[in-house]
């Protein structure tokens, strides 16, 4: 199995749980023979998560454009690179290669590829499983935001249910393995 990991090129404030979360879930993958399918960075959780994969002995394979192969620093331990032409196609490759999908904390980048999956998933274009690693709650207010526009009939009960959510990495992936093997039977 594949997950593709969407997080920042940051590692959020100094004293922040982040990074040492991001690198359990890689521990954690590479424990459950899951490939690991990111931005390709070396920096911030991107660094934390392939690094966590890599020292377990995993394999990480790193998706980057061109124009960030310098500026964000590709890391030099993937197993398998992956440089493409710009953003839409590191996203339409990330999607294809990947079995389901985990948002870690990050800014602008992370939620917009989280939403994007989602809203693919809502119109039929792909069925893969997808959730949040909510670390220290750092999603909360997302979540209920999330609800709130549940409430408001602007996200249908069914849709919002695609987006599994848990503090806890070995649970969610256990959760999106369960339904990866479900949709591949």
């Amino acid at each position: 199995m594949k997950i593709a990991v969407y997080c920042g090129a940051s590692s959020g404030r100094a004293d922040g749980p982040y990074p040492a979360e991001a690198r359990k879930l890689g521990e954690l993958m590479a424990q459950h023979n899951i490939d690991l399918v990111y931005g390709g960075s070396s920096v911030g959780l991107m660094g934390s998560v392939a690094d966590g994969v890599l020292d377990a002995g995993g394999h990480v394979c790193g998706v980057m454009p061109q124009v960030l192969v310098e500026r964000e620093q590709v890391h030099i331990g993937l197993s398998e690179l992956h440089e493409v032409e710009d953003m839409h196609q590191r996203k339409a490759v990330m999607m294809e290669l990947a079995d389901a999908f985990i948002a870690l904390p990050g800014g602008t980048g992370t939620l917009e590829e989280l939403f994007e999956v989602w809203a693919w998933r809502q119109i039929g274009i792909h069925h893969k499983p997808f959730g949040l690693l909510n670390i220290d709650g750092y999603y909360d207010h997302l979540l209920a935001f999330i609800e709130h526009a549940s409430q408001e009939a602007f996200i249908r009960g069914e849709y919002r249910d695609f987006l599994m959510v848990d503090d806890q990495a070995d649970n969610l992936l256990s959760r999106l393995s369960e339904r990866v093997d479900v949709q591949t039977a």
